[in-house]
């Protein structure tokens, strides 16, 4: 199994190599970062505008392989992203950033990782009854509505619930706010304001995540071999946990590991909604700024994401199919 995990590992990091340098070439060949300043007042020198693509690497006056290996020179011998247009670090703007994402969607995708899981399955044995077709009814209202709505109405609801309570329990603006003095208070507060984008998350991914879960359930719940099993009389919850489940979490560990990325950079709406300075709010600003290293940037941590869930995957069906670990 470590030979397998190894070699997946090697591939993931090839890939990952060439996703980035395409991200970077593209960029770079499309986006003229040079405009930006040109509706500057008053009107930036253009020597001083030369000088600050440059000091960047990112002047198109330069040849495009010429930038890209001192792009590469950079950031293998330095670790160096380089900077904005606006001369911003990208390094200092994307440590600070990550960290805000990973709070924010580790909880949020973890939760609706789990909840979509345990809840489909659940739905999956109760087919066609009451319970099954209300959380059917629920769920695709929730597949339906565009996360920006729903986090609009959480935060419509969450100053209500404020307003009839005593002491304010949601807070939505910002990851931290005014800190009060009391043990625990910055913890605290961070929790606030954690709560209600979390919600939306878990609301979004287990919505979407459950009726997968359901349709592969049903697959194994109707495969030859819990059939068997029930016939011999295996207890119905053992041939649901032991044998469904475990076969319909291996395509369910595939399908959410490739989807991590999308999970940590796509979280743009829930990111301006809430005002959560994240890498997906930060995705967009760097295409709306020509930001060539800020996206090159992105498109890593977007990778390295994926590259993490993806061994995860190959680790949970190694684990739960005997077939990858006898291959």
């Amino acid at each position: 199994m470590a030979r397998y995990i190894a070699l997946r590992v090697l591939n993931y990091t090839v890939l990952l190599f060439v996703a980035v340098s395409l991200a970077y070439l593209l960029a770079a060949s499309s986006l003229n970062p040079r405009q930006i300043y040109a509706l500057r007042q008053p009107p930036v020198d253009p020597d001083v505008i030369e000088t600050i693509l440059r000091n960047c690497n990112i002047s198109d006056n330069v040849p495009l392989l010429e930038r890209y290996f001192t792009w590469l020179k950079n950031i293998f011998t330095e670790w160096n992203w380089g900077c904005s247009p606006t001369n911003g670090s990208v390094n200092a703007e994307v440590s600070v950033r990550v960290w805000v994402s990973l709070r924010l969607m580790i909880i949020g995708t973890l939760g609706g990782v789990v909840t979509g899981v345990l809840v489909g399955a659940w739905a999956a044995t109760k087919q066609y009854k009451a319970p099954d077709r209300v959380y059917t009814l629920a769920s695709l209202f929730v597949i339906c509505t565009p996360s920006f709505v729903m986090g609009i109405v959480a935060q419509i609801l969450a100053v209500k619930a404020n307003n009839a309570l005593p002491w304010r329990i949601f807070e939505f603006v910002g990851e931290t706010g005014s800190v009060d003095d009391y043990p625990m208070a910055a913890f605290v507060d961070r929790l606030q304001h954690l709560l209600l984008p979390t919600v939306v998350l878990i609301l979004v991914t287990s919505a979407a995540l459950s009726r997968i879960q359901r349709n592969l359930m049903l697959d194994a719940l109707g495969a030859d071999y819990v059939r068997t099993a029930r016939a011999k009389g295996l207890p119905k919850r053992k041939a649901v946990m032991k044998h469904a489940l475990r076969t319909a979490l291996i395509p369910t560990g595939t399908y959410v590991a490739f989807t991590v990325a999308g999970m940590f950079v796509g979280a743009t709406y829930t990111e301006r909604v809430f005002s959560f300075p994240g890498m997906g709010q930060y995705a967009v600003d760097a295409i709306l700024k020509m930001d060539i290293n800020a996206i090159s940037a992105v498109t890593a941590f977007a990778g390295v994401c994926t590259m993490c869930g993806a061994i995860l995957s190959d680790i949970v069906v190694a684990i739960l199919d005997p077939r990858v670990r006898l291959g």
